[in-house]
């Protein structure tokens, strides 16, 4: 990641590199990118869930989904044949609770991701595809997702391990700064802070998060802020001023104009999403990633 400028560190985040953008370790590796775009759509999704359950404020969990996906990108990142999903993104919620005020233990860590990586009984369509609706079934037994005391200090070592791992690719660097923040600021310089136009752009900063454009490694968050007002303004019907108002804030408008769109796909590729895997479940670790990949080799040979 390109260090920000000193004077504007505490404001700005490290950026993805044009070469960390061109390649990465995985594809590297001989995972296709909507395969792994897939992945890491999956990878964010499952921390924003287990932060919930772990009651962990919304900052937290964002700053997580960024350090997650920060440590797949490039030649020199993590590769999804190397370390699983599932690990990485236990870690990097752990990691970032751990230098929050809100810790959370490892064994809380590992108990919810026991229960979101259960066949049987997660809630999160790409783990389990065929519960899309568990109000109409009964609930599954406790022993589908109980985590035996043997397994939990297997894990925990994994936990530790994986951690030191995300903290050597990343140089060290945990850094977030976040847009939301910056959002509210800019809201109430234009003078249109309502609650609804405030919801929505929240809406779309969270959404961003997800993005297979890697948004927040592209972008800094004063060009995530404007980009999610401009849309958020349009779609509550909020008027903003007649000027070029996001020249104020630096931002261009080819800037503004890319992260428009992005913000606007992520809905359309969600949705493909879910059907693409509708009937199959998002591979999470190393072997499952294997498999699919061989899975997508003998289609190809036999098509």
């Amino acid at each position: 990641m390109a260090p920000p400028a000193a004077a504007l560190s505490s404001l700005s985040n490290a950026l993805a590199t044009v070469e960390q953008l061109s390649s990465s370790s995985s594809s590297i590796d001989g995972v296709a990118p909507d395969l792994e775009a897939s992945i890491r759509f999956a990878g964010a999704q499952l921390t924003q869930a287990a932060g919930i359950l772990l009651r962990l404020s919304q900052d937290i969990i964002a700053q997580a989904i960024v350090t997650f996906t920060r440590f797949w990108a490039g030649p020199e990142g993590g590769s999804l044949r190397i370390y699983s999903v599932k690990d990485v993104s236990a870690a990097a919620l752990y990691m970032t609770a751990k230098l929050s005020f809100e810790p959370t233990s490892p064994r809380s860590v590992l108990n919810v991701y026991a229960l979101l990586l259960s066949k049987e009984a997660s809630p999160l369509w790409f783990v389990n595809p065929r519960r899309q609706d568990p109000t109409d079934k009964p609930a599954p037994a406790p022993e589908t997702y109980y985590l035996s005391e043997g397994d939990y200090q297997t894990q925990r070592q994994v936990l530790f391990r994986i951690e030191s791992v995300i903290l050597r690719t990343l140089g060290f660097n945990t850094h977030v700064v976040l847009p939301h923040t910056v959002a509210l600021t800019y809201l109430q310089t234009l003078g249109v802070s309502t609650p609804a136009l405030a919801n929505r752009v929240f809406e779309h900063l969270n959404a961003g998060l997800l993005s297979p454009q890697l948004l927040y490694l592209t972008h800094q968050p004063n060009a995530l802020a404007v980009a999610a007002i401009y849309l958020a303004a349009r779609e509550v019907n909020v008027k903003l001023v007649d000027s070029e108002w996001w020249e104020v804030f630096d931002v261009d408008r080819e800037q503004l104009g890319f992260l428009v769109v992005g913000m606007k796909s992520m809905e359309g590729f969600a949705r493909a999403e879910k059907v693409k895997w509708e009937t199959r479940t998002v591979p999470l670790v190393v072997e499952d990633v294997d498999a699919e990949i061989e899975r997508r080799r003998m289609m190809e040979e036999g098509g």
